[in-house]
This record gives C-alpha cells, sequence and structure tokens, in this order.
C-alpha cells in the first residue's frame, strides 16, 4: 500500500483506494449499482478479520496473507508522508475532528479540511482543487463516500484518493481500539459496539451472520 502511494504520487497518477469489509461487501452485495463503482477503483484494501477469514475459507493457501486493518495502515502513512513532505487534505465528520488531526500530526502538511455533514459540493471541489494535494482523505461513511469518488474524481485534483469511513477518527486519535490480544483474535469488533451500541449492533450483531452466510452459500 505504501508502496502504490509513492508510486502514484513520485509519477502523479490519479489513483483511487478504496476498503472492503464485511459491512462494505453486504452493502454490494445489497445494490448491484455499487459493484460497477467498486469495480471502478484502482485498489480495494481487504480491511478487517472478517474479510481475512472468509478469503481463508474460500481460496485456502491462495487466500491472503495476513490480516490488514485501516486502523493499522493510516499510522504507517502518516509516518511515510512525515518523510516524504506529502500533501494532505481531509474531508468527512466533523470539524472539531479535522483540527484534532492538525494538533496531532503538527508536521503534517494538511492544505486543507471540510467537515462532511454539511457542505455545498461545487465549493468542496474548487477547496480541494485550490489546494492540490497529494492525498485526499474521504470519510463520510460507506457507501456516501464511494459514490462520491465515483461522481467527483474526474473534478478534482489529487494523487491519490482513499476512502476511509469511520475510520478518520483514527488520524485524530478518537478511535477505541480494543486491546492486542483482541486484535489478534478478531474481536475488535466488539470494542466498537460497547462505544456506540446505538450505530454499531445492526452493522455487527445483523451483518456478520449475513455476510458468513453469503460466503458459505
Amino acid at each position: 500500500m505504501l508502496e502504490i502511494f509513492n508510486n502514484a504520487i513520485s509519477n502523479d497518477v490519479k489513483t483511487t483506494i478504496a476498503y472492503a469489509n464485511a459491512d462494505t461487501l453486504n452493502k454490494v452485495y445489497e445494490d448491484p449499482s455499487l459493484k460497477e463503482i467498486y469495480n471502478s477503483f484502482d485498489h480495494i484494501h481487504p480491511d478487517g478479520i472478517g474479510v481475512y477469514l472468509a478469503s481463508k475459507y474460500l481460496f485456502g493457501a491462495n487466500g491472503l496473507r495476513e490480516r490488514f486493518t485501516g486502523s493499522d495502515f493510516y499510522h504507517k502513512l502518516t509516518e511515510k508522508s512525515l518523510k516524504k513532505k506529502y500533501t494532505w487534505f481531509f474531508f468527512g465528520h466533523t470539524e472539531n475532528e479535522l483540527v484534532k488531526i492538525r494538533s496531532r500530526y503538527p508536521g503534517l502538511i494538511i492544505k486543507g479540511i471540510q467537515e462532511g455533514y454539511d457542505f455545498n459540493n461545487e465549493e468542496v471541489i474548487e477547496k480541494i482543487n485550490n489546494s492540490d494535494p497529494d492525498i485526499i482523505i474521504i470519510g463520510l461513511s460507506s457507501p456516501i463516500q464511494e459514490k462520491w469518488m465515483y461522481l467527483n474524481r474526474d473534478k478534482i485534483k489529487f494523487r491519490v484518493m482513499l476512502s476511509v469511513g469511520d475510520g478518520i477518527k483514527v488520524f485524530s486519535g478518537d478511535k477505541k481500539r480494543g486491546p492486542e490480544f483482541m486484535r489478534k483474535s478478531g474481536l475488535e469488533w466488539l470494542v466498537r459496539v460497547a462505544a456506540d451500541p446505538a450505530n454499531n449492533f445492526k452493522r455487527y450483531f445483523l451483518g456478520i451472520p449475513k455476510f458468513i452466510k453469503r460466503i458459505i452459500i
């Protein structure tokens, strides 16, 4: 993933990246139009234990070599960016959340921020183009962010556009993660449910059984 970013930025080539976890794949299954959108992106990174285990069940030794999470990757990306002087634009969540990213990474070159709950689309596009960032982080929740990327990428100046959903809180430091043993055992999602049951109960307790059934059948 780091090499993908480096190549896109070094060669000034537009690259779009989305993530696939159990929840987003459930949404793709239920909305066929999303399949076209996801297939149009340059890269899809497999996010989380569910996709990792599904790949092993479906493809055995040819499945994913290791579990991949955005929460682990985003820290590596910011470290790389600090060294390489990559420029950023954050779009999504609240302005308060985005301001925290500036405080947490004072050396990160953040050319602009835009909250994601109340915005004018044309103004956002103009704002991004005026800043001309290397990396755009989109955190509008799925599938809103993927649809936005699909509809607007040709109008925008960037090198890498990455959808992160609620992962934007990883950058701000506000995303609660479970202890190491829960991460390794694939139970980190229980921490998210406990922290925000209203928004996460349906996603996990109803979504995970649906995902497992679809993989098995």
